[in-house]
């Protein structure tokens, strides 16, 4: 008797995927410089078929993805990149479009996974309306606790799916690429501070928002996928000394009971180990300090009834995973891949 392949979901923000195709969709496999640092287009292309074929995904939620406007197509560009590598996650779709040119797409193996865009709540953005309003629309929250209510909006509306497996398991995944803005256009330390809690109460009211949607589906007792890039976590700024908790850890659930909480181990990692250890996703280079941070923004959050399943978490970090690293053609694909490396969830059981 075979054990069945577990299902593999990744999430995967790609630096600058949208500067490697042109308004057709075509792959721009040449040597002119991409817009990561001292990496040809031709090299990024080359090392991202790389890190998709070893991933081997079921379906890959797909950060600052290719654009879709009035010349451009998300679909036509991740389709073309899937026939160009062979790649068994060859379908793709997306969600709201975003006012910006990274979208959130999710590319998949139509031969194990069906998937549809399923936006959920009210269109209205009144008080009265019960439910999280649809994401391509304004939530109302009083940022400063005065008694008056912002109109907030996602410029990256999350991209919510109704996914149904080969053998007729249904899933809830959403994308999420929350942002907060740099304090641009701020003149002065004092005006850069006020612009900067500014955004980041913004951001974190966006993760209200979709918390607010989670618990409307762990309440239906759905079965719950949240992953994407938060641009936050568990110690990742002073802001949230000030706010309390940081924008995952209001995704993942407050609540003590642990019905109505997301599990991510690497998040869990990080809330223990502020100061010490923790995992990494991301890696940028600071040019004042002429060295390299890192951090984690990126995360799988899954409801109880999947981390009951004893699911397998993996960051695909080009020296933080053994596996990765005696690799040494992955290991520098990734490098030249993107600023953030994949993150992996292997849940068994599920096909």
């Amino acid at each position: 008797m075979t054990t069945a392949r577990p299902l593999r979901l990744v999430t995967y923000n790609v630096e600058w995927f949208n500067a490697l195709f042109d308004n057709n969709g075509r792959l721009l496999e040449d040597d002119k410089p991409s817009a990561r640092y001292q990496v040809s287009r031709g090299e990024q292309l080359g090392a991202l078929g790389i890190v998709f074929t070893a991933l081997d995904a079921d379906g890959i939620v797909v950060i600052e993805a290719p654009d879709t406007n009035g010349k451009r197509s998300t679909v036509k560009a991740l389709e073309n990149f899937a026939r160009k590598y062979d790649l068994r996650a060859r379908r793709a779709l997306i969600g709201f479009p975003s006012e910006t040119e990274q979208e959130i797409a999710f590319l998949y193996d139509p031969d194990r996974l069906t998937a549809r865009h399923d936006p959920k709540g009210p269109t209205s953005t009144t008080q009265d309306v019960p439910g999280a309003p649809r994401f391509d629309t304004t939530f109302r929250y009083d940022l400063d606790a005065d008694n008056v209510f912002e109109n907030i909006r996602f410029s990256k509306p999350p991209l919510e799916l109704a996914v149904t497996t080969a053998g007729g398991r249904s899933l809830r995944l959403i994308g999420v690429h929350a942002k907060s803005k740099n304090p641009y256009g701020a003149i002065g330390h004092e005006a850069q501070i006020r612009l900067s809690i500014e955004n980041r109460r913004k951001q974190l009211a966006q993760c209200l928002w979709i918390r607010q949607r989670v618990e409307e589906h762990l309440a239906a007792g759905d079965s719950l996928i949240v992953l994407g890039d938060f641009n936050d976590g568990p110690g990742i700024d002073e802001f949230e000394k000030l706010f309390g908790h940081s924008g995952v850890e209001i995704v993942l659930g407050t609540d003590p009971d642990p019905a109505r909480q997301l599990i991510d181990p690497h998040a869990a990692m990080a809330l223990q180990s502020r100061v010490s250890i923790a995992p990494a996703s991301a890696r940028f280079y600071l040019a004042p300090q002429k060295r390299y941070f890192e951090a984690l923004l990126d995360f799988i959050m899954v409801s109880p009834d999947l981390a009951a399943r004893a699911p397998e978490w993996r960051i695909w970090h080009p020296f933080d995973d053994p596996q990765v690293a005696e690799i040494p053609e992955l290991r520098e694909a990734l490098l030249q891949a993107s600023d953030h490396f994949p993150v992996t969830i292997d849940l068994p059981d599920v096909i």
